[in-house]
C-alpha cells in the first residue's frame, strides 16, 4: 500500500478532473472495494481514504447538490 508521502493529492486532482464519470464512479467503486481489505492498523498510513475523499469531492463537484446520489445511481444500475 502507497504511504501519504509518496502520494500527490494535486495531481490525483488533476487526473480525475480528466475522467469521464464512469470512470470516476468506476474508480470510486474500485477504492471502497480496496478500503474494505485495510486493516485498522495500516490506515493511518493508506493513501486509499485521502482518495476516496478527493473522489468524493470530485463527483460533487460535477454534479452540485446532488452529493454522491450520481454515484450510487450509477451502482445500482451496473450492479443488477
Amino acid at each position: 500500500m502507497a504511504e501519504r508521502r509518496d502520494f500527490n493529492a494535486g495531481e490525483f486532482a488533476d487526473h480525475l478532473a480528466s475522467m469521464t464519470d464512469e470512470e470516476l464512479f468506476m474508480l470510486m467503486q474500485d477504492l471502497e472495494g480496496e478500503s474494505d481489505n485495510i486493516a485498522v492498523e495500516a490506515r493511518g498510513t493508506s493513501d486509499v481514504f485521502v482518495k476516496i475523499a478527493l473522489v468524493e469531492t470530485a463527483i460533487e463537484d460535477r454534479f452540485p447538490g446532488q452529493l454522491l446520489a450520481p454515484y450510487k445511481e450509477w451502482q445500482q444500475r451496473t450492479n443488477v
